[in-house]
């Protein structure tokens, strides 16, 4: 490679980043509910995505990658660290993280009550705003497959989120969310 190309592919990949990485570290950690895991995970998911850039860049959509990279590594993270943190719950009560509001903390509570593939599902339809079809794409399962992790989902998500409660009270806004 000459020295051009790399001066070139290191731009392209620094300004993929800074416009990127915001958004995808908020994604990641509305999937898991921990900024800290979310950041772990997203700057490997950036580090992988540099050592592969010249296949990255030419993806589809780098962006996804990165976040289905990192959501994968966080998925692998927690698997690990499951254990730890239910020491660490029959320990007493976590401190308060402070900003955040009640709500959004009943919302990551309430989040991390629903198994990790409807979380997904949840996060990438209404937090970056994905259509079914995209939700499938990225996490390589069937539409009808992201159209029922989708709508358990928001039921089980009714009784802890106001929105949500909305929703699966009207079987015809459920429907015309789920074919968007």
């Amino acid at each position: 490679m000459f020295e051009g190309e790399s001066m070139r592919e290191t731009a392209d990949f620094d300004a993929f980043y800074a416009s990127t990485s915001r958004r995808v570290l908020g994604q990641v950690f509305m999937m898991t509910g921990s900024r800290a895991e979310a950041e772990d995970a997203v700057a490997e998911a950036y580090a992988r995505a540099w050592q592969q850039w010249d296949k990255v860049s030419g993806h589809a959509a780098p962006e996804a990658w990165v976040r289905t990279t990192a959501y994968r590594i966080s998925v692998s993270t927690w698997r690990k660290a499951t254990n730890r943190l239910l020491a660490h719950r029959r320990h007493g009560q976590a401190d308060n993280v402070p900003g955040l509001t009640p709500d959004h903390v009943a919302l990551v509570d309430a989040l991390h009550r629903i198994p990790a593939d409807q979380r997904r599902v949840i996060v990438l339809h209404y937090y970056v705003g994905m259509s079914i079809d995209e939700i499938s794409q990225e996490a390589g399962s069937p539409v009808n497959t992201v159209k029922t992790r989708l709508a358990r989902a928001r039921k089980a998500l009714a009784s802890r989120v106001s929105e949500f409660a909305d929703e699966s009270t009207s079987t015809s806004g459920m429907e015309a969310r789920s074919n968007a």
